[in-house]
């Protein structure tokens, strides 16, 4: 990929936004599934599952050895591991928090995108930078009542799904620069799927036609969201990038009140609109990256 394409700004906007939308109806349809007693765990496997299905003709096509062949596996394995906890931490909190709630804090994941960067780069953190995190985090303490009495292990798993999606973030641009986008799809549904699977196999059971297209919708709809994720990052900059996951705030926002009635507590849109503007401002102030690169 020449330089020229990885900085085509307007079409990694276009294409991070097309991946919020898409994964906004994936969350309500996993949520939906929750709601038929399915497992988050056995959801998360499927929907890897579908994944590396996908993937087999092209890695039949070129032949293992040359579709798997990089010189960085250990990033591979550090943005599948981070892609993977994030989605397993975020299914597992749907069930117990309204989905307005798990969506802000798993994207909250901008916040976190500098201080992986700084864990993993040794990078400085500008001051505005450190100043928008501290914000941020603020924020999400606001979102969680101020006497704390609405912070549940659904909130916290949200947290959690929230850091995971940052080292995804953070890896995926750095992969951008030198492996193709199906190799870097195959390492994380491979992986994934294998990380999945002893969680997953307690929880096998029947499924009914409406759910077993309702897992087949989540998986396809996640593949698609992470080719487009994945071009995202090799047409813009993190700093543009990772900011636009904010849009699937108000989107699920109105899916949740649309289909479950759940309306946000007035100290939960304060703590919603504090992170969104510190999120933008952790990841566009202070001075460039090498993941941004």
């Amino acid at each position: 990929m020449t330089g020229h394409d990885r900085h085509h700004i307007s079409r990694g906007v276009c294409y991070g936004l097309a991946t919020t939308v898409v994964g906004a109806t994936a969350a309500v349809t996993v949520k939906w599934l929750n709601g038929q007693g399915l497992s988050p765990w056995f959801i998360v496997w499927v929907q890897y599952g579908i994944g590396v299905l996908v993937l087999v003709p092209w890695l039949l096509r070129l032949g293992p050895a040359t579709a798997l062949r990089t010189s960085r596996l250990r990033i591979h394995t550090i943005r599948s591991l981070g892609g993977w906890v994030g989605f397993c931490a975020f299914y597992l909190a749907l069930p117990s928090v309204p989905l307005v709630d798990a969506t802000v804090l798993r994207y909250a994941a901008p916040l976190w995108v500098p201080v992986v960067v700084w864990l993993w780069w040794r990078s400085r953190i500008p001051m505005p930078r450190a100043l928008a995190l501290l914000g941020g985090f603020v924020g999400v303490l606001v979102m969680l009542r101020p006497d704390m009495a609405g912070i549940s292990a659904g909130h916290l798993l949200g947290v959690l799904a929230g850091l995971g999606l940052a080292v995804s973030m953070a890896a995926t641009r750095a992969l951008s620069s030198s492996e193709p986008a199906n190799r870097v799809l195959c390492y994380y549904f491979g992986i994934a799927f294998l990380a999945s699977t002893p969680m997953a196999l307690p929880h096998l059971q029947p499924l009914t036609l409406a759910t077993a297209m309702g897992l087949l919708y989540v998986g396809l709809s996640i593949f698609l969201t992470m080719v487009l994720y994945t071009r995202a990052f090799s047409y813009a900059p993190t700093t543009v990038v990772a900011p636009l996951s904010y849009v699937g705030v108000p989107v699920a926002g109105l899916l949740d009140w649309w289909l479950w009635g759940h309306l946000p507590q007035a100290a939960a849109v304060y703590g919603i609109l504090i992170i969104i503007f510190c999120g933008v401002l952790a990841v566009t102030s202070g001075h460039r990256q090498p993941s941004e690169h």
